[in-house]
């Protein structure tokens, strides 16, 4: 008789994987990806770099033409300085740079990708704080890239005019980087917007009116009120950052980066509250 051995099947091999943990560099890593994947993001920087190198080269070339015999020259340009020149195109790039702030968060809540990336981080406040730090670090980079490249060029086209000035000058460097900073936050608080309205229109909506229509409502209050409030509000407290020359009621330029910082911390902790209280 033979006998009849039975192999039993080996059991399949265990195959050991990585175990990737959740750290702050990888979610800053992985939205850095993210945002240079947006075909927006190169579309939206190109713009503002537009707006700072195009506006400041106009409103220099306009301040130039105005001088000579027989020329009248502007009351907004009496007193203006290469600086205030150059930076004319500052309000103009900060609506891009704001908006695409805006959509770097709530652009993921309308094509529901939100989900996608709070699931990967459940503790859901780094992707707040790595989408501000990444965007804000970006926004910075442009916005300081544009004031020196503004600055430069519009030296060219106003030299020798009473306005000149060099970046020797006192206070010249202090400006253009008080410029890039102002826009550097106004990119952040776009994030903390998006993030806190979850909708591009609405997170939009709120930046313009913030940064351009609250300022032209109050200008309409008596004297004595628009004095008193209208130093504190974002667009003028970053005015005042990169302000080559202060005068009353205008804060300093330190006084001004601490309100404006005050106002991107609110819009940061309204953003983490939202974040951290309502589901996606």
């Amino acid at each position: 008789m033979s006998a009849i051995t039975q192999v039993e099947p080996a059991a399949p091999a265990q195959v050991e994987r990585p175990v990737y943990r959740v750290t702050g560099r990888r979610v800053l890593r992985s939205e850095w990806a993210k945002l240079w994947t947006l075909r927006s993001t190169w579309i939206t920087l190109g713009l503002a770099l537009l707006f700072m190198v195009a506006f400041g080269l106009i409103a220099s070339a306009h301040y130039k033409s105005g001088i000579g015999p027989g020329k009248h020259m502007d009351r907004d340009f009496a007193s203006a300085t290469a600086v205030s020149i150059s930076l004319f195109g500052t309000n103009f790039a900060q609506l891009a740079l704001g908006v695409l702030g805006v959509l770097v968060i709530a652009g993921e809540y309308s094509t529901g990708m939100i989900r996608s990336t709070l699931a990967a981080v459940p503790r859901r406040l780094p992707v707040l704080w790595s989408k501000a730090a990444v965007y804000g670090v970006v926004a910075l980079v442009v916005g300081s890239v544009g004031a020196f490249a503004a600055f430069l060029f519009g030296s060219l086209v106003i030299s020798g005019t009473p306005a000149a000035l060099s970046l020797s000058d006192t206070g010249v460097v202090r400006s253009l980087l008080g410029a890039g900073l102002f826009l550097g936050l106004v990119g952040v608080i776009g994030v903390a917007l998006g993030a806190i309205l979850r909708s591009v229109a609405g997170g939009i909506s709120v930046l313009v009116a913030t940064l351009m229509l609250i300022p032209g409502l109050i200008s309409l209050l008596p004297s004595s009120w628009r004095d008193n409030i209208s130093p504190y509000l974002p667009s003028h407290a970053g005015e005042s950052m990169f302000a080559l020359h202060h005068t009353a009621p205008e804060l300093s330029a330190g006084a001004g980066l601490a309100v404006f910082l005050g106002w991107t911390v609110l819009a940061l902790a309204g953003a983490a509250y939202r974040l951290t209280r309502s589901d996606a």
